[in-house]
């Protein structure tokens, strides 16, 4: 009677390493490290096979329209840096009232039904800041970054325009997520109060970090997270996911990101509700905090 119940112990035992190895097994496999939002990153191949999708608005975004009359994707709006972001509106913030986005965004053809594939051959958080924008407006699940970008279609030798796009009418109807912009009262309160749920997200290079942080907050330099210099693509998700965790971000964490005036730290906010964690933006950033004469710490030490 004592052999029967030897063998169901091991294989009992067996079954539970089994049910341990199928567990590692399946965190291994691509869709249990697949990005939660997948339709926020379109590659160069899918939008070349979609370039007359009727509801297709492309994005091309910029600060000298000269750049853009001497080329860009073929059918792509140029849209102004200074139409979606301004240091010049409320203060400690870069949105310019909501009245003011809808119009300078239904201008260029973006309504309730577009879908708005985006890049920005100049900067690529000039990019990300229009994504930010758009999901404070309500709409940041039909805006999709262009991996690689303008970069990547022209490394690819595909067709490229000197015509300008005609924008469509079109309706963008706002439904305001002032959530998701972090303001310096809530920044000084959390600093000085550090909370277990929230990680602070610093998304400048290291040097700047080190030469002055908010207190508490984690170093993730938004370049970090691109495969390299040269090769501007995106770094597979399980690599986006190990930076965000090297920087403390968890599913049961949120990540408010800030750099020195909200672009950086829109890239990095886009990458974190891409992988599908929870996060805001500071849009004052260090400029504001330094304006305001806020303390700061100096190192490599959050503390």
């Amino acid at each position: 009677m004592k052999q029967p119940a030897m063998f169901l112990r091991i294989g009992a035992c067996f079954l539970t390493i089994a049910a341990g190895l199928s567990m590692v097994a399946a965190a291994a496999r691509p869709e249990a490290t697949a990005p939660a939002h997948p339709e926020l990153v379109v590659s160069t191949k899918w939008l070349s096979e979609h370039l007359t999708d009727p509801n297709l608005v492309i994005v091309h975004i910029g600060h000298d329209e000269q750049d853009y009359r001497a080329a860009h994707i073929p059918g792509a709006i140029y849209l102004s840096m200074d139409k979606f972001a301004t240091s010049h509106s409320e203060p400690g913030t870069e949105l310019l009232p909501p009245e003011e986005l809808k119009k300078n965004l239904e201008s260029v053809g973006i309504g309730d039904n577009s879908h708005v594939v985006y890049y920005s051959p100049d900067w690529d958080p000039m990019a990300t800041r229009l994504f930010f924008t758009m999901d404070y407006l309500g709409h940041g699940g039909q805006a999709a970054l262009l991996d690689g970008g303008l970069d990547q279609w022209i490394r690819e030798k595909r067709p490229t325009s000197t015509e300008a796009g005609a924008a469509k009418p079109a309706t963008l109807t706002v439904h305001l997520h002032p959530e998701i912009v972090a303001k310096i009262d809530s920044m000084e309160k959390l600093v000085a109060q550090a909370d277990s749920g929230i990680v602070i997200v610093d998304a400048r290079p290291s040097k700047r970090y080190r030469n002055g942080h908010l207190r508490g907050s984690e170093s993730l330099y938004w370049e970090n997270a691109l495969a390299s210099e040269k090769d501007p693509l995106l770094k597979s998700p399980a690599e986006l996911r190990q930076l965000f965790a090297a920087a403390g971000v968890t599913e049961r964490k949120k990540a408010v990101t800030y750099c020195e005036v909200g672009l950086q730290a829109s890239y990095v906010y886009f990458l974190a509700r891409y992988l599908g964690f929870d996060a805001a933006m500071y849009d004052g950033s260090y400029n504001e905090w330094s304006r305001a004469q806020q303390p700061a710490v100096r190192g490599d030490s959050p503390q």
